[in-house]
């Protein structure tokens, strides 16, 4: 008795999922919370700075500054950090919320790295730049493949068109602020150069590619309870 519940006080202190009466029961290990916390905190002073900073200017927009997914992004990212490092929730739809916000920070650095790593996106400082497109989308990926939680998601059409949709409204959103204001936050989604026609089959192939890393999130979650499903099976 006393030696399967040294076991099971283990087992959950690390995060891993303990089974009870048919249930998985997953306890967050105090670490674990206090990254989130600490990367939250700093996600937060970064998404804060720029604005801080601007704030007597007259050529800074507030609105601008808020209509880069690079920004909407981190601050749902930031939003599920602190969320999960102060309460740290285990209900299916909390997965499926960190399991979206996951997706889009890391659609934020693939696009970044492949068509943005060039171009002034109002991120001039570096240490930003890196903070918002590099190490807070790489710390919630880790988190998402690592930690464990009560059930894995499996990926399935209605989950990655539910993932997909946040995307979809912010494309939408640009293209009808855009003309408006006469300003496009990134240049893919730009008609003004390209036109509607090549803008449009960019934005095909994007969505794609999101399709796919949509997936790979879907399926990588909690990758260590994966791993001890295989070797039960061996």
């Amino acid at each position: 008795m006393g030696e399967h519940s040294d076991s099971r006080t283990v087992t959950a202190a690390a995060g891993v999922p303990e089974r009870t009466a048919g249930t998985a029961a997953v306890a967050t290990a105090w670490w674990i919370r206090a990254y989130r916390i600490g990367f939250g905190v700093l996600g937060a002073v970064t998404l804060l700075w720029i604005p801080l900073r601007n704030a007597d200017s007259a050529t800074f927009s507030l609105t601008n500054y808020l209509s880069y997914f690079t920004i909407e992004s981190n601050i749902l990212g930031v939003a599920i950090l602190l969320i999960g490092g102060l309460l740290a929730p285990q209900s299916h739809r909390w997965q499926l919320l960190r399991g979206a916000v996951t997706l889009y920070m890391l659609i934020t650095m693939v696009v970044y790295a492949v068509l943005l790593a060039n171009i002034d996106v109002m991120l001039t400082d570096k240490w930003i730049n890196d903070i918002m497109h590099r190490y807070l989308p790489l710390v919630l990926v880790l988190d998402w493949m690592l930690v464990a939680m009560p059930r894995r998601l499996r990926p399935s059409a209605q989950l990655i068109g539910q993932w997909l949709i946040f995307p979809l409204i912010y494309g939408v959103y640009s293209l009808i602020r855009g003309p408006i204001v006469d300003w496009y936050p990134y240049p893919f989604i730009d008609p003004r150069q390209q036109g509607y026609v090549s803008m449009a089959l960019g934005l095909v192939v994007l969505t794609l590619v999101f399709a796919v890393l949509a997936v790979a999130m879907a399926s990588l979650g909690d990758l260590p309870a994966w791993w001890r499903e295989r070797k039960s099976e061996d």
